[in-house]
């Protein structure tokens, strides 16, 4: 991949054919884990579930239930619209993508999702992979935080924040 740079008021990167895939195959794994029913209860069942539609509050149950059952639908279709964006702009067979600043933040919430996702099925914490991570999935995962990185940058280049 080239990084995404500044070019104008546009923000533009190139992907190879194989990032393409890998990042069709992680949009396919994603789409799976929104398209179930929003959470709702004290805790999910699925920790990437759990990850990304966090509790609304760490001690009280119900009113964590109460969060979930108010938030929920609209989390979950805001990251499905975000992720049909990402689609939608990414050349499945590789290629440049050129997005303006909204279809830029949409990137950055979907790329954020895949990385909690992935970070969370790999146990990777602050200290980072635990010994015995896959070593495959956690090079994927390097991958998403730096074309993550490059396009916060592009951003932050033209004096906008990526919000």
């Amino acid at each position: 991949m080239t990084p995404f740079r500044r070019r104008g008021d546009r923000v533009e990167a190139v992907f190879g054919a194989a990032e393409s895939g890998v990042l069709v195959l992680l949009l396919d794994q994603l789409a799976q884990v929104l398209s179930g029913d929003p959470p709702t209860g004290t805790a999910a069942d699925d920790p990437v579930v759990a990850r990304l539609f966090p509790a609304g509050h760490a001690t009280d149950a119900e009113l964590a239930r109460d969060y979930r059952e108010l938030t929920g639908a609209t989390l979950r279709d805001g990251k499905a619209e975000d992720l049909a964006l990402v689609r939608a702009t990414l050349p499945v067979d590789g290629g440049a993508v050129r997005l303006d600043t909204d279809q830029a933040r949409s990137w950055l919430r979907t790329t954020n999702d895949l990385r909690l996702a992935l970070g969370t099925r790999l146990g990777i914490t602050a200290e980072g992979a635990p010994q015995g991570a896959d070593e495959a999935q956690a090079s994927v995962y390097h991958w998403l935080t730096a074309v993550q990185g490059s396009l916060v940058d592009a951003l932050a280049a033209a004096g906008g924040r990526p919000r």
